[in-house]
């Protein structure tokens, strides 16, 4: 696999890359669109939707460029997996078309926006393929490469720089993930999420789950992530964790909530949490995680935590 001169720019930051926050939720609470098994895709075949998802990424790129740093642009595909064809009344053929739309979707954004000093790497994303949060539900390592296998190659095929599988909850899905990018010869990345214990939803640590990942697929993974959970969830996780993990973990994206995933399921009303010590409290997993070099936000964030979170490293607000 090919590690672009983008990536590598990335990798070697002095100051983490930014990315976006909670897209879905910024959607159906600040836009009131309505997403179907949680999935922003089907908003590129609509006018008002696309421009709504090129108004959501120009707030954090604007963000990204005051603080002079560089950007990890998404694709909005964490739900655009055959595994949701029945779901969203879509075919295969539909979703793969709106993968590759999304890539595309995303170079134009970065052909109008990057600069010298706003690099922008696109990122196709990836979800689940089932709820991330079901600690029972087990994806075996065959099934889930074949059933993440053409999301990833139309990624791929459309110009991803690099492909990530966010929310995952199991370490047998993150596998099958890592066979399926390397068939596809795209960098990738796994991104674990956790629950309040700061383990993952079937009570495995994050310690052993990268342990596990890259021990079977001999460190394929190009880093790991943490997303969807608040930073207090899982910093006293990584307080005195051993050198080998933690420096495998690149970036995180927090939960503006404290609450779990089951109560934050029963919500109605959006809890952005306190943007500011958001911010502080993601800035600081740095002095944890030596390598880490990108830094946004999950469920509940939009560009305000994620200009906290660069405001922080400048000491001010």
């Amino acid at each position: 696999m090919t590690i672009s001169d983008r990536i590598s720019q990335m990798m070697n930051t002095d100051q983490p890359y930014l990315t976006d926050g909670g897209l879905e939720t910024w959607l159906i609470f600040e836009r009131g669109f309505e997403l179907p098994a949680f999935a922003a895709f089907p908003l590129l075949r609509q006018d008002e939707g696309r421009a709504a998802l090129v108004e959501y990424f120009a707030k954090f790129l604007d963000v990204a460029e005051k603080a002079g740093r560089g950007f990890v642009l998404d694709t909005p595909t964490w739900r655009a997996g055959v595994a949701w064809c029945d779901a969203l009344g879509l075919s295969a053929a539909e979703i793969m078309a709106a993968n590759k739309d999304a890539v595309a979707l995303a170079k134009t954004i970065r052909d109008a926006r990057e600069t010298s000093d706003l690099p922008i790497v696109i990122n196709g994303q990836i979800g689940p393929a089932g709820d991330a949060y079901d600690g029972d539900r087990v994806l075996g390592i065959a099934a889930a490469e074949k059933i993440h296998a053409p999301q990833i190659a139309a990624l791929a095929e459309a110009g991803a720089d690099l492909v990530s599988a966010l929310t995952l909850g199991t370490t047998s899905e993150a596998i099958g993930i890592a066979h399926a990018a390397i068939a596809a010869d795209i960098p990738f990345v796994v991104s674990f999420t956790t629950e309040t214990d700061g383990k993952l939803p079937n009570g495995t640590t994050l310690a052993d789950a990268i342990r596990e990942v890259d021990n079977v697929t001999g460190g394929a993974p190009l880093y790991y992530m943490i997303n969807c959970a608040h930073p207090d969830h899982f910093r006293g996780r990584l307080e005195g964790g051993g050198a080998d993990w933690l420096g495998r973990i690149r970036g995180v994206r927090g939960n503006a909530s404290r609450l779990s995933h089951a109560e934050l399921d029963e919500a109605t009303e959006l809890d952005a949490g306190d943007p500011v010590e958001f911010g502080a409290l993601s800035h600081a997993l740095g002095e944890m995680l030596p390598n880490l070099s990108m830094l946004g936000g999950c469920c509940g964030t939009d560009h305000r935590h994620v200009h906290h979170i660069a405001a922080a490293a400048q000491g001010g607000s």
